[in-house]
């Protein structure tokens, strides 16, 4: 009976969530396809509010996307079999191979996330199906012992599949040597030894300060030294997962966009595009600040609880300082979420979000939402249909907007030019379904325009070269051959 080829295949795990497992993954991808390999990347267990759209028709994690685009490859379910939505601070939205599969409570996922198993390893075969390499991405920390039963995001995994494991320990948020260590001695013996190498990510300054802290690890634990990687500055230009990493703009431009950052925000990538263009001040607004009386654009993104954000919307008072900013004659945008609070009404009669029923929107466009439990996931492309100008994106929502200013549709898309979206009768609201569509530079560039700047920037090509300039940075700091190797003895 012929024997299945083990495909070469490494596990980077992390000492603790944002340590940068995910760009280093992103970067390796980059690398090893420039090497000639067939590489694909892999996440058993995500969790994010942060999707993107596969070309077979489901979501997955947004750094799972990232990692595709360095890998060269298209996005598919099988990347990140099982993605986490959070929708309350105990509950989520469970996506299992692309699919919404229910939502649950902490306690409840946690009793049953080891049934999940079989999916994630029937994904992870099908993805190495004709790959020379998979490179896996841990989630938060394999030292949360407390959490080990039934995991499926570490060393659970990681056994189940039977690959080695590098752990990435983070020295910008200091005592590196103290969690390296730490987790070695934590972990049961099978763990410890299942681990074959360390690495040291986002060190600032002359890295040979820390030979000693190099050589100290590697003798308290016996792990192989990969390397220590400096700072890498151009990070931020890369899309982010964690709504923690949010950013304002960087520089001070005469353009100013205000984006009330609600508590379950969605696909917040949406805003990236912007936040590179030199032309444009991005500013963030958290809770219990007014939004800004001079921004020339307030920005209402999306939301994994429209009905729930829309009440947190209101609670700091940013119904007020909306309706203020429409009376001097400012410009609002709503995508998805924002879309849908923009509108007069949202009903939720089957209780998808929590208490059926239905509430007041902000009033600002004549249109309906009501929830349904389907959800649309589609790629699309069209144009702008005020100008005409070309873009492209991706559809994630439940629900259906219906309403008069539909009859005035922000896009149409599609070769059929399906109608989505509404603008009201004086051109200075609008709303969309189009996630993703900033980074069409063409219409990117005429809504600046509009607003009184401009835009010759072209963001996926920057996104391109940024990964590159990843690899470089990786290969250039990591001794690549020992990664190769550990994941070949496999």
């Amino acid at each position: 009976m012929a024997v299945a080829r083990r495909i070469p295949a490494l596990m980077i795990q992390g000492t603790g969530s944002n340590v940068g497992k995910s760009l280093v993954v992103a970067g390796l991808c980059r690398l090893f396809a420039d090497r000639g390999l067939k590489v694909r990347p892999f996440k058993p267990q995500n969790m994010s509010n942060n999707a993107a759209v596969t070309s077979d028709g489901g979501e997955i994690g947004r750094a799972q996307a990232l990692q595709a685009m360095a890998a060269r490859v298209p996005l598919s379910v099988h990347m990140n079999p099982v993605l986490l939505k959070p929708e309350t601070d105990v509950g989520a939205q469970v996506i299992v191979q692309g699919r919404r599969a229910g939502t649950m409570r902490a306690r409840e996922y946690g009793s049953r996330k080891a049934e999940l198993l079989p999916k994630v390893l029937e994904s992870f075969a099908r993805l190495s199906e004709g790959a020379d390499l998979v490179l896996v991405e841990g989630a938060g920390s394999p030292a949360e012992i407390n959490l080990r039963a039934g995991d499926i995001a570490n060393m659970g995994f990681a056994e189940a599949v039977d690959i080695p494991v590098a752990l990435c320990g983070d020295i910008d948020r200091g005592g590196v040597i103290a969690s390296l260590v730490g987790t070695h001695a934590i972990l049961p013996e099978a763990e410890r030894t299942r681990i074959k190498a360390f690495l040291v990510n986002r060190f600032r300054g002359d890295v040979s300060l820390f030979d000693e802290g190099v050589r100290e690890i590697a003798a308290r634990t016996g792990w192989r030294p990969l390397g220590v990687v400096p700072w890498f500055a151009d990070a931020h230009r890369l899309p982010a997962e964690d709504a923690l990493a949010l950013e304002e703009s960087d520089g001070d431009g005469s353009v100013k966009i205000a984006v009330p950052v609600i508590s379950r925000i969605a696909n917040f990538d949406d805003l990236d595009p912007l936040r590179l263009e030199p032309g444009v001040t991005l500013e963030l607004i958290g809770p219990g600040r007014p939004l800004p009386g001079d921004a020339d654009l307030v920005l209402l993104p999306g939301s994994k609880s429209t009905v729930g954000d829309l009440a947190f919307f209101r609670a700091q008072g940013w119904d007020i300082d909306l309706a203020a900013h429409v009376r001097r004659g400012g410009r609002v945008m709503g995508v998805c979420g924002g879309y849908q609070m923009l509108g007069r009404t949202i009903s939720d009669p089957d209780g998808i979000e929590g208490t059926p029923g239905t509430v007041d929107g902000l009033g600002l466009l004549d249109v309906d939402t009501v929830l349904t439990a389907d959800k649309r996931l589609v790629e699309v492309t069209g144009r702008h249909a005020a100008s005409g100008a070309a873009l492209s994106g991706y559809e994630i929502h439940i629900g259906r907007t219906q309403g008069a200013d539909t009859a005035r549709p922000f896009a149409l898309l599609g070769e059929s030019g399906e109608p989505d979206g509404a603008v009201s009768a004086n051109g200075r609201i609008a709303g969309t379904y189009v996630h993703g569509l900033f980074a069409s530079d063409t219409f990117r560039a005429g809504l600046l325009a509009e607003l009184g700047s401009g835009s010759t920037r072209a963001y996926e090509g920057e996104i391109d070269r940024t990964l590159d300039a990843l690899a470089a940075h990786l290969e250039a700091s990591l001794d690549i051959d020992a990664l190769l190797e550990i994941a070949r003895a496999r």
